[in-house]
């Protein structure tokens, strides 16, 4: 059948699964944003505030769900307002296809009005980009777009459509995609018998989960490893969720704000088992001195990842969840009492803690897990209260805790979690910012109270750059260099002016009954808690030390 551009792409969304997209309309889209209106009872799209609203809002959406999220955008700034979005997904390896329209093909290369070159822009932090100059290769490019975002390693793909492609006809027939099967093509079996020995042989075997673990599935894997060979947990900020955090076998996060617990076990232990991680700098500290005592086993879709970061003993390429399924049945069940008597020591004499007195992050993190029992999606913008929490939230399941990992990406969490709710109606979001955070896309409140949506937005307000403070009292001798904001902003008029309720917490007896009125209200709720400009979180690891040199505010007495 004979097809304009524009239908098109609506018909290879559609063949796709694809019910709910993230926009902001402009001219060069606009036949695309014709066919979605004819389509609206197909395809929901959410009109967020700012494009880089909208691509948050798609990585939200895949990691929440697992799907493919999608986003769109005009030519010119609407294009290029997409990119730190493209980048956080690509560094978290989150699958997102983002479809843009440019000028037409006869203004290309003319500094036309709001013409970029938006695919050359991309290239290095995607997957893949595309600009399509032929309608009849259009279908094609956009299967393929969305192939590539979810094979493999996943990741974001750009597919850039100039206006009068959108208008060209050409011959459409219908498709329907084949599953992606998980990447096992590199897979040798004696990478698999390797690792397996290993485990064997070793007395105080440590797992360590990465957002690989989250991409694959591979959570009932990874516990049932650890279960039977009696082998404890630690994960990266990716990785939160593949493991309980309520297992007895957790140790907590592992790194620059891991626990004192993991940090040291993972130095003291002989092997190092890490499930799709790639070995952040966050995570490893000094890489000469980091599992010193450990040979290490990496199992990484990527092959680029291995021996990238940390040298290993053995490595095993291709899916993590399928990996594991062949390790577990090699393994038998085997008792490893001391080693796991050891770590339990080093949980009880290091556990974390904080301040009880007054309002504090830790306090309004473990009062929103007490009041959703661990059930909500956590998300989080970047700084000192999504490193509190990763700490003090237990995750009990994968793809509950959504937050910026690799590029750190401030602005980031609102998008994601209104994201998130179009994903997952039934749970319970809940974005935790900073009031810096907060402040780069505070706009998007606009669009969960346009929507009707219940979310709730949690600003742990202490009026400054709170991380970046906590490195210049540590390191910089209190020089407090643009980062004390003690700005006029009143967040609860903010919000009410936006459509939402708005409701201030300035005490710890507040925060209760602040908590359950937000989740009981079932609508876009701002919560603005006052806290101490001097809070911090505690452990940390200078940049570049030893991991096991984690120190806390009793260290500093």
């Amino acid at each position: 059948m004979q097809m304009t551009g524009a239908q098109i792409v609506i018909e290879c969304l559609k063949e796709q699964g694809v019910d709910t997209v993230f926009g902001y309309p402009g001219g060069t889209i606009l036949n695309i944003y014709d066919e979605l209106y004819k389509h609206q009872g197909e395809i929901h799209h959410v009109l967020t505030s700012h494009e880089q609203g909208a691509v948050h809002a798609a990585d939200g959406y895949a990691r929440s769900t697992g799907k493919v999220g999608v986003c769109l955008a005009t030519s010119g700034p609407g294009a290029t307002n997409l990119v730190t979005g493209i980048a956080t997904a690509q560094m978290d390896s989150i699958p997102v296809v983002a479809i843009t329209c440019n000028v037409g093909l006869p203004l290309l290369g003319k500094d036309s009005f709001q013409e970029v070159d938006i695919a050359g822009v991309v290239m290095p932090i995607t997957k893949h980009s595309f600009i399509v100059k032929d309608v009849a290769k259009l279908a094609k490019t956009i299967r393929r777009a969305f192939v590539i975002a979810k094979s493999g390693r996943p990741g974001p793909v750009l597919v850039d459509i100039p206006k009068d492609i959108t208008a060209a006809v050409t011959e459409f027939k219908p498709y329907v995609p084949s599953p992606v099967k998980p990447y096992t093509a590199e897979i040798r079996q004696e990478d698999i018998d390797c690792a397996a020995e290993m485990i064997k042989e070793s007395k105080r075997p440590f797992l360590f989960v990465g957002g690989g673990a989250v991409a694959s599935g591979a959570w009932e894997e990874v516990r049932k490893l650890s279960h039977n060979l009696q082998i404890p947990v630690t994960d990266s900020l990716m990785g939160k969720g593949v493991f309980s955090g309520e297992d007895p076998y957790y140790t907590g996060m592992l790194g620059m704000h891991g626990t004192k617990a993991s940090n040291l076990g993972v130095t003291k232990c002989d092997l190092l088992i890490a499930v799709g991680a790639r070995f952040s700098d966050r995570v490893i500290g000094n890489p000469r001195n980091f599992a010193r005592n450990a040979k290490v086993i990496h199992i990484d879709v990527d092959a680029a990842e291995i021996n990238k970061n940390i040298l290993v003993d053995c490595s095993i390429v291709g899916d993590a969840k399928e990996i594991l399924k062949q390790l577990n049945e090699k393994l038998s069940p085997c008792q490893r009492e001391e080693w796991l008597e050891y770590i339990e020591q080093l949980k009880a004499k290091y556990p974390l803690k904080y301040r009880q007195e007054g309002l504090t992050g830790p306090a309004i993190i473990e009062e929103l897990y007490r009041q959703t029992k661990g059930n909500a999606i956590i998300v989080t913008e970047v700084g000192q209260h999504q490193m509190w929490a990763a700490q003090y939230y237990k995750y009990n399941m994968p793809r509950t805790f959504l937050s910026s990992g690799g590029l750190g990406t401030m602005g980031y969490g609102l998008g994601a979690a209104i994201g998130a709710k179009m994903g997952n109606p039934d749970k319970i979001v809940i974005n935790v910012a900073g009031d810096g955070c907060f402040r780069m896309n505070m706009n998007e409140i606009a669009t969960a109270t346009r929507n009707n949506m219940p979310l709730i937005q949690v600003v742990v307000n202490n009026q400054v750059l709170g991380m970046v403070r906590q490195w210049q009292t540590l390191f910089y001798e209190g020089r407090y260099s643009n980062t004390v904001l003690q700005d006029k902003v009143d967040f609860v008029k903010l919000a009410e002016a936006m459509g939402a309720v708005g409701i201030r917490v300035t005490t710890k007896e507040e925060l209760p009954k602040a908590i359950a009125k937000a989740i009981e209200l079932n609508t876009t709720v701002v919560l603005d808690c006052i806290i101490d400009s001097d809070d911090k979180v505690f452990p940390m690891v200078p940049a570049g030390a030893n991991i096991e040199d984690a120190f806390d505010e009793d260290d500093l007495t």
